[in-house]
């Protein structure tokens, strides 16, 4: 049975979106079958992968909303052994729309019953929130993994999203855990940076894993292009952390 990994974190610009589709990518270049699904209406890991949201038919909106199936849904992307159910502005309404929809932050556990089998690893890029979306997406995972920007408020945030994952496997998801915390935008020289890395590391132990995500310019640069990080520059600082992300979440494995 695939491994079902939810990215989130409710605060915006901690580095989600960039986790959740370059580790998706490091996960299929490591020989796995892999789906991403973008439960963002910004739907940046749509375009991120290299899809154009224009003309979209099928997205992650008709599967939680009108029963389209999962399968049906799914789109191939131009990385091998990757798959992505794509997002648009649809999915704005959503939040409104699910609160009258019975069984609500089932709807996505539900939706990829059938198909969770067929794939090794399903990762899911949440919203910046705490709403249904982000509970569909934690009810659905095995594992919810945290990015956590390197600085001060960032703090604040991370105890939020550890408490919804708490109350989420004690209502919701018994089987949900933590895959872990990982640290993005880092940049070792400033003492700000190895403050909140050590103080993370203090109180969190174990659940903070080893990998740093670099503050890098190629990886801001990378969606742009449509392309994970290892298809633009596999060289760079960013591409050689996410592939070594990657490797931790395989080490899990087991």
């Amino acid at each position: 049975m695939g491994r079902i990994i939810a990215v989130a974190n409710q605060k915006g610009g901690v580095g989600k979106t960039t986790t959740a589709v370059n580790l998706a990518a490091a996960l299929a270049l490591a020989d796995r079958k892999v789906l991403l699904i973008d439960m963002d209406p910004q739907g940046n890991a749509t375009t991120g992968i290299g899809l154009d949201k224009a003309g979209l038919t099928r997205t992650i909106y008709h599967v939680l909303l009108e029963d389209d199936s999962a399968e049906g849904a799914v789109r191939e992307t131009s990385v091998a052994n990757l798959g992505l159910i794509p997002s648009d502005i649809d999915l704005v309404g959503a939040e409104v729309e699910l609160v009258t929809v019975e069984n609500r932050e089932n709807r996505l556990r539900d939706a990829l019953t059938g198909i969770r089998d067929h794939y090794h690893y399903i990762i899911i890029d949440c919203p910046p929130s705490l709403g249904l979306l982000t509970l569909n997406a934690l009810t659905a995972a095995d594992r919810a993994l945290v990015p956590l920007q390197c600085e001060y408020y960032s703090l604040e945030g991370l105890a939020h999203i550890l408490r919804t994952v708490a109350l989420v496997r004690e209502r919701l998801n018994p089987a949900l855990e933590v895959e872990g915390i990982v640290l993005t935008m880092f940049d070792g020289r400033t003492s700000l940076a190895t403050q909140v890395k050590s103080e993370v590391q203090g109180h969190l132990g174990g659940q903070v894993l080893r990998t740093l995500i670099p503050r890098n310019v190629r990886i801001s640069e990378a969606p742009s292009h449509g392309r994970p990080i290892m298809f633009y520059d596999l060289r760079s600082p960013g591409a050689v952390a996410y592939l070594e992300l990657a490797k931790e979440v395989l080490a899990h494995e087991s």
